[in-house]
């Protein structure tokens, strides 16, 4: 049986169905994750302990554990461990992205830096140290403008400005914020750093692809058909099949697959975020991994292929029948936070599964947990997912479904004993 070493971080949402997936094609699956698991021990050669902020590390302790277990490839889950994929797929010799290429995708400063060069659609930007005094920089920026972290996913820390005073202010926040003991242990040197780049007006979408031999197959491009003007960029729908021309799609096909070659991009799966206007398609992400969170499941291929499936297959080398996504528009709603909190309950669960057309209603945050909203936070309170014969019914589904659902949510004040 073939093993597959995967990295799963430990906030992740998506070990469920990769390991569920993996039973479905039989291989066996190596859990790499960065907190010590508790049957690591009991059952030696299925779990590994990795320290994703000590890649070099991690990459000799992998090598080692290859030497008694053997493993025919290596797929990171999430973002948190692309990279480190990537360097023990190279040590060992398995297929993967180049190392170079995966850091590049991850680092927002070097993905634009090597897009601009490859003159690849993109926004024009600056990076400044966090000791940067914000009044001295304020009247020479061309506004509206988005400050974001170099190294943060999930649009944590990415707020828009329209003026000095909006900039300023946001800056003073990026600037606490990264200096956070957890961000800034995460982030190391690139939590010393604010880019600065112009906002692209227009849609924005979302590109979910495979890369084969350096060729991307589009697997399913996202509509996302709430305005994301900022201040701060919380993303809610996905809807597929895509309602744009056919001819503004084959764009933003080319688009991506020249920001994949610019990038040195060759194997596997690719997310990428895309605004489109006037002037066409602008990238503004390409990630080396799959979509986040449990998005995934709105999406079946061919015979009913699971995107997890096909990401294992083509880790492993293994024939894929089809990479057509069923022709059934579906999609998924990240259930948006609307203030921090305690969550305490959730009421019209039952009610919003009822709604035709939703296949199901998942709350990801538990009870007692504190919530956080954007541009701090990471979590959304969960998902909901649907599925109809055009992507109308689909976004009506789900739009109808959240309106259902009630979270009662205690200020941190009052939570406290």
């Amino acid at each position: 049986m073939d093993r597959l070493l995967l990295l799963i971080p430990s906030r992740s949402y998506r070990a469920t169905d990769f390991l569920e997936a993996a039973d479905q094609i039989g291989i066996e699956i190596i859990t790499a994750c960065n907190k010590r698991q508790t049957l690591e021990e009991i059952v030696p050669g299925k779990m590994l302990t990795l320290d994703f902020l000590d890649p070099d590390r991690s990459v000799e302790r992998a090598v080692l554990f290859s030497q008694k277990y053997p493993f025919q490839a290596v797929v990171s889950a999430d973002e948190d461990a692309t990279v480190l994929a990537a360097m023990i797929s190279e040590a060992l010799s398995l297929p993967n992205n180049p190392v170079s290429a995966t850091a590049m995708a991850k680092d927002k400063e070097q993905l634009r830096l090597c897009l601009s060069s490859h003159v690849v659609p993109t926004p024009s930007f600056q990076v400044y140290s966090i000791d940067t005094v914000p009044e001295d920089l304020a009247d020479k920026i061309d506004y509206p403008v988005v400050l974001k972290p170099t190294f943060l996913s999930a649009s944590r820390g990415v707020i828009r400005a329209n003026n000095k005073n909006e900039l300023i202010k946001a800056f003073l926040f990026l600037k606490k914020f990264l200096k956070e003991p957890e961000i800034k242990k995460q982030g190391g040197p690139s939590a010393e750093k604010i880019l600065i780049e112009e906002y692209v007006p227009g849609i924005e979408v979302a590109l979910e692809g495979l890369l084969q031999d350096k060729h991307l197959h589009r697997l399913a491009l996202f509509d996302k058909p709430d305005p994301l003007d900022g201040p701060f960029f919380e993303e809610t729908l996905y809807i597929t099949p895509s309602r744009l021309s056919a001819d503004i799609q084959e764009e933003i096909i080319a688009c991506t697959q020249k920001g994949c070659e610019a990038l040195g991009l060759r194997e596997g799966p690719i997310h990428a975020e895309i605004r489109v206007n006037e002037k066409g398609p602008s990238i503004i992400e390409i990630a080396a991994r799959s979509i986040g969170g449990l998005c995934a499941r709105s999406l079946r291929f061919g015979t009913g292929l699971s995107l997890e499936e096909i990401i294992l297959r083509h880790a492993l080398r293994w024939p894929i029948t089809s990479l057509k996504r069923r022709d059934q528009a579906s999609g998924v709603m990240m259930i948006p936070v609307p203030k921090a909190g305690i969550l305490n309950e959730v009421h019209g669960l039952d009610a919003g599964k009822q709604v035709q057309g939703i296949e199901e209603i998942t709350i990801t945050l538990l009870q007692g947990q504190k919530i956080i909203p954007l541009p701090k936070g990471r979590s959304y309170l969960g998902f909901i997912f649907a599925q109809g014969e055009t992507p109308e019914e689909v976004e009506a589904a789900l739009r109808k479904a959240h309106q259902k659902l009630e979270f009662d949510i205690i200020p941190h004040a009052q939570a406290l004993p």
